[in-house]
Parts: C-alpha cells; sequence; structure tokens
C-alpha cells in the first residue's frame, strides 16, 4: 500500500515537472519565435521593414560595433554633428529603409519612429496603453529598480501622484534656497583654487559634486557627505548594468553567475543597505517621539504614504519600492542636471560672445544679487541657451515605451510587444526640422515659443514626461546665473572633444575649462 502511495507520489511531482518543463518551453518559444516574428510580419505588411535579424541577438552585435567604430576616436574639433557619431546605426539603416525602420534587441522587436506628429500622438494619447518593456526594466533592475522611471500602468500612476508635489508649487520654491546656498559653497572653493594658483578645472566633477549636494539637502534632508558613497556606487552600477543589458537576449542570462551579475548585485545590495540607515533613521525618529512626521520632503512623502498602507489605505508602497524610488532620484536628481550642467558649460565656454551675452542679462537682472524664483523667469538668455543645450545634447539619446495592447497611430497599426523608440538626439539635429544650422549652436531659434510640438523632447512629453523637469531646470538656472557673473570661463586647450553614451551622453574625458574670477 505504502508503495503504491509513494509510486502515485513520484509520477504526481513528474507530471507536474514535465507540465512546467512545457509551459517554459512553450512561453520561451512564444518570446524568442512567434511573437517577434509575428510582429515582424504585421510590420512588414505596412511597408516597414529593417535589418535582418540574428538569432537570439537581433541587431545588438550589429549596433555595437558600429559604435565601438564610430567612437574610437576623439572628434577633431568641438562639432556637435553627434548622430554619426553616437547612433551610425540610425544614420545606416534610416538611409536603407527610410524614416520607418525595424530593427531588434536581442528578441524584442522595436520600431524607430521620427515623424513628430505621430510621436505627439503616441506620447499624448497612449500613455497608458504603453510604457517600459520586460528588458528596459529587466536593464535596470539592479540600478534604480522599479522607481517611476520604470513603472508602468496603475503602479506608475499613483507613484507618479506619490512624487509630484515634492517638485511642485512652495515645495519648489523652498528648494531654490539649498541652491544657492549649495552653489556658493562650490564658487567659493573654486575661488580659493584660483587664488592659490590653479586655473584648469575638469568642470563635470564639481557639477556631479554639486547636483547631488542640492538632491540630498532638498528631497532626502542630507549632505552629499553622508551619501557620497550612495552616489559613488551608483555611478559604477550605471556602466555596469547598461552594459550587462545586453546579455539578456540569452535565455535565462540573468540567473548567470557571471562576474557582471555577481558584481552588481553586490553593488545593489551595499547601495541599499546605505539607504536603509537613512530610511530607518527617519522612521526611527517617528517610532520614539523626537518628530510628529517623518518630514515634508521626498523621502518623508514616501514613508508617509507606506504609513497610510498600514492603516489600509492608499498605494502599496514597501520598503524595495521606497529604496528604488530614492535610486531612481538620487540618480535622475543630480547625473542628469550635472550634465545638462556640464555641457551648457561647455558650450558658453566656447562661444565667448554667448557668455557675455548672458552675463550682462544675469547682472541687469539680479542687480549683484543671488537669483531667487521671481528673477529666473526674466533671464530670457539664460533659458534659451539651456534649451540649445539639451537639444545639442539632449540627457538621453532614445525615448524608449513597448505598446501593451494593438494601437491604432496614424496611418499604422501598432502590435501589441512592439517597441517604439524615439531617437532624441537624431530628431534634435534634424536639419528638416531645426535647419541647415542643425549641427551649430544657436540658442536664437528659442528666441521664438512657437515651434513644431514633437521635435523638442529633453524631458518627453505628455503624461508621462519628466516629473522633475521644473526642479531640474531652477537648479540649472540658477547655479549657471551664479557662475556666470563669479567668473569667466574659456575651454582649456587640453579639453577633447568625445562625447559618448552610457545610459546618457557624457563627455568621454570630462571638460576642462580656464576660470578667472570677476572682480565685481
Amino acid at each position: 500500500m505504502a508503495k503504491e502511495v509513494l509510486t502515485a507520489i513520484a509520477i504526481s511531482i513528474l507530471v507536474v515537472l514535465l507540465s512546467l518543463l512545457i509551459k517554459g518551453a512553450y512561453e520561451t518559444l512564444s518570446w524568442y519565435w512567434w511573437r517577434p516574428r509575428r510582429i515582424k510580419k504585421i510590420m512588414e505588411r505596412q511597408g516597414v521593414s529593417g535589418p535582418r535579424p540574428r538569432f537570439l541577438v537581433g541587431s545588438i552585435s550589429d549596433m555595437a560595433s558600429l559604435v565601438a567604430k564610430s567612437t574610437s576616436d576623439d572628434m577633431d574639433s568641438i562639432s556637435h554633428d553627434l548622430v554619426p557619431r553616437l547612433l551610425p546605426h540610425y544614420v545606416l539603416w534610416s538611409q536603407q529603409y527610410g524614416k520607418r525602420f525595424m530593427y531588434w534587441h536581442g528578441s524584442e522587436p522595436r520600431m524607430c519612429l521620427t515623424e513628430t506628429e505621430l510621436i505627439k500622438e503616441f506620447l499624448s494619447k497612449y500613455s497608458t496603453l504603453s510604457g517600459k518593456s520586460w528588458l528596459q526594466q529587466q536593464g535596470v533592475k539592479h540600478f534604480i529598480g522599479k522607481g517611476l522611471l520604470m513603472a508602468n500602468g496603475d503602479d506608475w500612476y499613483h507613484q507618479r501622484h506619490i512624487v509630484a508635489p515634492a517638485f511642485l508649487g512652495d515645495k519648489l520654491k523652498r528648494c531654490a534656497g539649498y541652491m544657492v546656498e549649495c552653489t556658493d559653497q562650490m564658487l567659493q572653493s573654486l575661488r580659493k583654487a584660483v587664488d592659490s594658483g590653479q586655473t584648469e578645472f575638469e568642470i563635470s566633477e564639481y557639477m556631479v559634486r554639486l547636483t547631488a549636494d542640492i538632491i540630498s539637502r532638498t528631497e532626502f534632508d542630507s549632505s552629499y557627505e553622508k551619501g557620497k558613497q550612495i552616489f559613488h556606487l551608483l555611478t559604477l552600477l550605471q556602466p555596469l548594468c547598461a552594459q550587462a543589458s545586453r546579455h539578456l537576449c540569452l535565455p535565462g542570462s540573468r540567473f548567470f553567475p557571471s562576474k557582471y551579475n555577481r558584481e552588481i548585485k553586490s553593488l545593489k545590495m551595499e547601495v541599499e543597505r546605505l539607504l536603509m540607515e537613512i530610511i530607518q533613521s527617519r522612521r526611527d525618529c517617528v517610532e520614539i517621539g523626537q518628530s510628529s512626521s517623518h518630514g515634508n520632503d521626498l523621502l518623508g512623502m514616501l514613508l508617509d504614504e507606506m504609513q497610510k498602507k498600514r492603516s489600509g489605505r492608499g498605494f502599496s508602497l514597501n520598503l524595495q519600492l521606497i529604496m528604488d524610488e530614492c535610486k531612481t532620484f538620487f540618480f535622475a536628481g543630480h547625473d542628469t542636471t550635472a550634465l545638462l550642467l556640464t555641457w551648457t558649460v561647455m558650450l558658453l565656454a566656447s562661444n565667448p560672445s554667448w557668455q557675455e551675452r548672458v552675463r550682462e542679462e544675469v547682472a541687469q537682472v539680479c542687480n549683484g544679487a543671488d537669483p531667487s524664483v521671481e528673477y529666473l523667469s526674466k533671464l530670457t538668455l539664460l533659458n534659451m541657451v539651456i534649451n540649445e543645450s539639451l537639444r545639442l545634447y539632449p540627457l538621453a539619446t532614445v525615448l524608449p515605451r513597448t505598446a501593451f495592447e494593438d494601437i491604432k497611430l496614424g496611418d499604422l497599426h501598432i502590435p501589441k510587444g512592439l517597441s517604439i523608440w524615439i531617437p532624441v538626439l537624431a530628431i534634435h539635429h534634424s536639419e528638416e526640422l531645426w535647419g541647415k544650422d542643425a549641427n551649430e549652436f544657436n540658442p536664437e531659434r528659442f528666441a521664438s515659443k512657437a515651434f513644431v510640438p514633437g521635435r523638442f523632447l529633453p524631458f518627453a512629453m505628455g503624461p508621462r514626461n519628466c516629473v522633475g523637469q521644473s526642479f531640474a531646470l531652477m537648479e540649472a538656472k540658477i547655479i549657471l546665473a551664479m557662475l556666470i557673473s563669479r567668473f569667466s570661463f574659456t575651454i582649456s586647450d587640453s579639453y577633447r572633444h568625445a562625447p559618448v553614451i552610457v545610459l546618457t551622453i557624457k563627455p568621454k574625458y570630462g571638460v576642462q575649462i580656464c576660470l578667472k574670477p570677476l572682480n565685481l
């Protein structure tokens, strides 16, 4: 009897295992073979084709070899003609297949979309029916996790409504004081260095530290000194995750005990350990009665929302998601703004006439005082320069969205599962959209506020636009206004112009400038 029972149990286990094996094989074939080929046929019937994908890797190796070749050398001069250098695959395939073409990131089919009317329709109308694909989410899973940037559907909606108030209204205005204070400290350190005899500075290092200090103080009630290890670890994680995401096309690759995976997971664990110390310290203050609330900054708002969950109300937040939000805004709140500032300083350093025009405007508007919120809207020339910097060196080269349902986009039927990739860099440099001087620094093009929607996308557009863009622009204006009113600067002879992509557009060797204090 016992033997029969054991045999029955063994058969049941085998049936379950066989069922799981069959299900896994079906899902694998569906993901890597049937689904992408169905999408390919649907798009080909509509006249959208592209390079032939290779098994498993798709177009990844072709793109990697093209980019490696185009970025192997530095640029001969400070040229802003970046599309052939950074998106050589876009240049090649758009010439071969037209404005609309498909390419493949492993088994994920992607359609390149550059038509401004369709971009506007897609980003505005279909924000709830599109979002980040599984591959995109997995690529940054250990970097920023499931924070707002990678959330979809209802999760995105709730997360957006939780964090948005931290970057609006009076809370945004209160941040201006911290921005001025932190910037003043940086400028004082620069002045001391100049007085001691130093003339050349790698300005991106200063901008990274400054923006990290600002986001720490304004949104996490901490100083840069307390969070600098987190920033350092996130900086190490960024290129590793960008590199490891290429291997996701191989089935089960994220579970391999590879060097990449081990190092990424180790860094992630250390980042989260440090974040938990900050979070727990804030929670302890409330639990022992030292404070009646978690604070009115971003971290405090997230912890308050988690407290609501305990009472059975609100969106379900947990500590992991709070850490993911912290990582998202630690990164987005300082890395991207630091790059905007770095590229803008480079452009002003190599265009002295515009630097002087902006300096005169700041002097006239601020009259020797530090820039306040009320002054910022009057800095018209500075705003034009920042927009031109964002056009030439956008914070992201592409804007990805994946269709979660079949949708109608203009004359196109977009099947569920197709990723739409909007090449922001190529659109920003299009002569068709911006004129023959599209690759030249000309802030005057932003003198008129009337331009075609869908052609200027530094912060995306529609409901899923960047939640922190007002914060970033206010920060950039304050820092640049204060820098330009205290120093004149020129590009150093040692500067080597070599933009590269590591998730964002970065200067490969930094940006070296020569500073000269202004005796005002």
